[in-house]
């Protein structure tokens, strides 16, 4: 089998006409990598935890065999694999209690994890302590002046805990566009929870209650709950309260009708009414209490870095990176089973990367240099790539683009590929251009309206202007076509994803990822041998940013 799999990869990658033709990518050296690191001795790769420092070990020691520097902090003169990134870590030491006094008088406990998935706080305290505070329903909890949207109007939301639904307004239209214009299907960033949280926290809220539906949020509540009831982390801030508002929360669906109801509301009508621009805050008469206490510190977890140091203009730097992180150690699920191994998300975009860097080991040094960037608590809110942002190794101006790997195929070679998002730049238009060359079609994102763009780490650089883009692998398979890549996708949304079911099997096919690695790694060697500066296009948000350093990369 395995001897198959490496003929059949290496015709894929020859048919590109030779473009491609080097490196082969080993189908079972991926395979082997995600073995490893999805498996039960790794303990879901948990930031803070003792697998963090084997996995650590586990890069570190792939790219030093593979004949890679560091490329990390440099301490004492000395340049280290790693770059230290200072997190705060909240957890609570028991289940909090909540409660939602109805509008009769009626209580209404609240179970954690099974009604309402409460994070541990991040907003700098160590305990939770909320009483009788007003639930006022905001709709989406937009504000949007380009798009003359405001979801909370002329309300004063200070001290209440605020009821909202995930997604953008237009989610669920049918029909003619809204009067918001939110972009149809396709989320944008106000649709994000991320967003929600911040957007309370500026207003002073005291809290929110995002109500959980799968369909606009793309997954099940087993994933919001196994992601937000664990420790918390999220970088040292100055000033914590300017984004976390004290309480933070999701509420099941069923719990959110209850709610309304008992208010004389129907939610159906609205979720309706939260669709329009005239919409106004809607206050539910009931209100909430909640206790607990939490444990909470600053640790140090770290991202890995690897270079190859450019011979020509070694200033200048191309960067691939993936998270190493994933859940670690959790609820147990029906089979009992605890450990989120985490070996799709992202053992193989992990896997990816160390191919990739002895793939560039083995060739003539480029050019540029090439940084080979593991980056950690992504699972925790893309904290590793936005500490990097915000702290860069290496220039920001001068940073040619980033490739990012997250949750790669393993149902074998597509004819087709992807990104993370809708984003329009010119690095995917060199994308596109070694796609055609190795005989394969670009295909949009298919679910823009998950948000992908948003949920990983290639966010982190765009918001710093880098030209950044997460390859997605297609899903029109060579063997099953479309509809074998859909359901392969929605099965690993619904049952695998932020689960302890995400282990690797003997059964998954790698050489559709040796087939995505030779595309990444042509794109990449253009590049880095290159004077090309991708850009984003005229009309996105993160074109200003990278605007304003265009002298130094003259």
């Amino acid at each position: 089998m395995r001897e198959w799999r490496l003929v059949l990869a290496a015709a894929l990658l020859g048919s590109a006409g030779g473009a491609l033709a080097a490196p082969q990518f080993d189908p079972q050296r991926l395979s082997n990598h995600v073995r490893i690191l999805g498996s039960d001795a790794y303990e879901g790769r948990g930031v803070a935890t003792r697998a963090e420092g084997k996995t650590v070990d586990y890069l570190v020691g792939q790219f030093r065999a593979a004949g890679l520097q560091p490329g990390g902090d440099i301490v004492r003169g000395k340049r280290l694999w790693t770059q230290a990134v200072p997190l705060l870590r909240s957890e609570f030491t028991a289940d909090p209690q909540v409660t939602v006094r109805l509008p009769d008088g009626r209580l209404l406990p609240l179970v954690q994890r099974e009604q309402i998935a409460v994070r541990s706080p991040m907003d700098g305290s160590k305990s939770l302590a909320i009483s009788s505070a007003p639930l006022l329903f905001v709709g989406y909890g937009v504000t949007a002046p380009e798009r003359g949207w405001d979801d909370f109007k002329d309300v004063d939301v200070r001290g209440k805990i605020l009821v909202l639904l995930i997604n953008d307004p237009d989610f669920e239209a049918t029909g003619a566009p809204l009067e918001g214009q939110f972009g149809g299907k396709a989320m944008t960033y106000y649709g994000r929870w991320t967003y929600k949280y911040e957007e309370a926290a500026r207003r002073g809220a005291a809290g929110v209650m995002i109500v959980h539906e799968t369909d606009p949020a793309s997954y099940g509540w087993n994933t919001v709950k196994n992601s937000n009831t664990n420790s918390m982390f999220d970088i040292v801030r100055d000033n914590p309260r300017g984004v976390h508002t004290p309480f933070e929360s999701w509420i099941q669906r069923n719990v959110a009708k209850d709610i309304f109801a008992a208010a004389g509301l129907d939610f159906e009508a609205a979720k309706a009414a939260a669709r329009r621009k005239d919409f106004r805050p809607i206050p539910l008469n009931a209100s909430l209490t909640a206790t607990g206490t939490a444990r909470s510190s600053v640790i140090t977890s770290k991202n890995v870095a690897a270079l190859l140091r450019g011979k020509r203009r070694p200033n200048e730097t191309l960067i691939y990176s993936a998270h190493w992180d994933h859940l670690g150690i959790g609820q147990p699920d029906a089979k009992g089973d605890k450990i989120y191994n985490g070996a799709i998300d992202n053992g193989t975009g992990i896997a990816q990367l160390i191919e990739q860097a002895r793939a560039f080991a083995r060739e003539p040094r480029s050019d540029r240099s090439i940084l080979f960037l593991a980056v950690t608590a992504e699972e925790k809110g893309l904290l590793g790539s936005e500490y990097y942002g915000n702290h860069p190794l290496y220039p920001l101006a001068t940073t040619v683009a980033v490739l990012n790997t997250d949750s790669m195929g393993v149902q074998g070679p597509a004819r087709d590929y992807s990104i993370s998002g809708t984003a329009q730049l010119g690095l995917l238009d060199e994308l596109i251009a070694d796609g055609t060359r190795q005989g394969r079609r670009f295909t949009a994102d298919p679910h823009p309206e998950t948000g992908g763009f948003y949920r990983s780490d290639h966010f982190s650089m765009a918001k710093v202007g880098v030209p950044a883009i997460s390859f997605k692998p297609g899903l029109d398979l060579v063997t099953g076509g479309i509809s074998r890549g859909e359901a392969w996708a929605k099965d690993y949304t619904t049952n695998m994803y932020h689960q302890p079911a995400d282990e690797w099997s003997p059964q998954w096919d790698f050489t559709g990822m040796a087939q995505d690695a030779a595309l990444l790694h042509s794109l990449g060697k253009r590049l880095a041998n290159s004077r090309l500066w991708p850009n984003w296009s005229n009309d996105s948000e993160f074109r200003a940013v990278r605007d304003r350093t265009a002298a130094l990369r003259r």
